[in-house]
């Protein structure tokens, strides 16, 4: 509510104030204006939620249509058309085959002779413990003298874990989240595998101590690519506020806790000090003491412009998100990259919806007759609407730059499954255990973008070996 607003009321109220009115009136004006200021942002505080801001799912109070108000596409259940599904089909070559024979007894009177089968398969899954024992020979001679053959290299005590178990016990814990304890039962209940707590842990840091390797490659990887995505997200380790760095392309994932937000924890990884090419994130101000091509993540923008027209009903913003999407979408069916005439054409329709903005959604007047000292508070609509009109590059690169990604959900999504441990853990106990969870999911989600699985990936580790990407690259 502006002064004027405010003015119209108390004329309209037929407030009278008696020998002083006229200088009541003023500060009525002032009170009236500065309270509806406060309500109008505690009730757009209120309206914040993961789907139109940048609140994450996690943090969301205001959540409170878990998968209940999802809308409706139109289409029939089951597969749509085009889709290439997955269906039960028979095994060639199957592990066992049970013959049934006909009871003849059962039959008609007559001479049977053999005429072929018809087959069923059942597909199962069985998981059992396997113990194998080696047994080195030994010889003695006629001197007494005895020799004993030798173990493998990896049998160094008398009774140990072996690779399978411990790249099973590594991906549970890592990758699925189970919990220490529960993982312990699992073994103990369905193999008689008396597996302790500190087993678990002993296995996992052997994996974060293998991969020294792997975290120089991946940030080697990162610091040459020509795309980027950067995003942090908050954890808790021992009721400490702390951050997982996200860097990621399409064939590398690195992941890093630390302290800081800002820059302490950039400078301390290292990545960005001399890179060069395109970094795409959400705008976090220390991304720009960093001299690279900056670009937006449109995910954001989206939930903003939402928020905005659910807020404020401005029409620019619900034309900036439906022009958005349409651009994306045009961008995807021509391979990643515009005609001239397509870019020139979206640009003229992008500025004259900030130009429609502008109209709507002006930049507010100081009070003169206020005492106040300071900018004037934009609002959210208004700070959004000149991000559109001052970063209309990084925002609209991805249409006229082939590869560069609409959004940075491809980081988002590599720390998302550790927002998942915390809802299932409440923390980490230690920055150690954080460090080893970072490592190893990086290392797997890499192998995964190169087409390892994550048992093959583990199991390789154990064995002394590196992936062939990174040999490649």
């Amino acid at each position: 509510m502006n002064k004027k607003v405010a003015e119209a009321y108390i004329r309209k109220s037929g407030i009278f104030l008696g020998k002083y009115g006229e200088e009541l009136n003023k500060k009525a004006v002032e009170l009236i204006s500065s309270m509806a200021t406060f309500l109008n942002d505690t009730l757009a505080e209120a309206k914040l939620n993961s789907k139109n801001s940048g609140i994450s799912p996690s943090q969301d109070q205001n959540r409170g249509d878990r998968g209940s108000k999802k809308e409706k596409s139109g289409n029939k259940p089951g597969g749509q058309k085009g889709h290439k599904g997955n269906c039960l089909r028979k095994v060639e070559n199957p592990d066992k085959i049970v013959n049934i024979p006909i009871d003849l007894s059962k039959l008609p009177f007559g001479g049977y002779k053999d005429f072929g089968y018809e087959s069923r398969q059942e597909i199962d899954y069985k998981v059992i413990r396997t113990v194998t024992e080696y047994r080195a020979q030994t010889v003695i001679n006629e001197f007494g003298d005895s020799y004993t053959a030798a173990f493998p290299e990896f049998l160094v005590k008398p009774v140990q874990y072996g690779i399978s178990l411990k790249s099973h016990a590594v991906y549970m814990s890592q990758y699925q989240l189970i919990p220490y304890l529960r993982l312990k039962d699992y073994f103990a209940y369905n193999f008689n595998i008396q597996l302790g707590t500190g087993s678990i842990y002993n296995f996992n840091k052997e994996v974060y101590d293998k991969l020294e390797d792997f975290e120089r490659w991946v940030k080697e990887q990162a610091r040459k690519a020509n795309i980027l995505c950067s995003d942090e997200t908050g954890v808790n380790i021992n009721t400490q506020k702390y951050w997982i760095h996200t860097y990621a392309g399409e064939l590398f994932t690195y992941m890093f806790p630390h302290k800081s937000r800002g820059q302490e924890a950039v400078e301390v990884i290292g990545i960005l000090k001399n890179f060069t090419k395109h970094l795409v994130h959400d705008g976090w101000s220390v991304y720009y003491k960093y001299n690279c091509i900056h670009v937006r993540c449109n995910a954001h923008h989206l939930r903003e412009l939402k928020y905005v027209v659910e807020n404020n009903g401005f029409k620019w913003a619900a034309e900036m998100s439906k022009l958005l999407c349409e651009i994306n979408d045009q961008t995807d069916k021509a391979g990643g990259l515009l005609g001239k005439t397509e870019v020139e054409s979206y640009k003229k329709q992008y500025d004259l919806i900030v130009a429609q903005g502008e109209l709507e959604c002006p930049l507010p007047e100081k009070d003169k007759s206020s005492k106040k000292r300071g900018r004037v508070a934009k609002g959210k609509a208004r700070n959004l609407l000149e991000r559109f009109k001052n970063k209309a590059e990084e925002i609209l690169l991805f249409m006229e730059s082939k590869d560069v990604p609409f959004t940075n959900n491809i980081a988002e999504r590599a720390h998302r499954m550790l927002k998942v441990q915390q809802k299932i853990s409440g923390c980490f106990r230690s920055l150690q255990g954080a460090k080893i969870s970072c490592r190893i999911r990086s290392y797997i989600d890499t192998c995964r973008k190169n087409n390892i699985t994550e048992i093959q990936a583990l199991e390789m580790l154990f064995n002394g070996k590196k992936p062939d990407f990174m040999d490649s690259s």
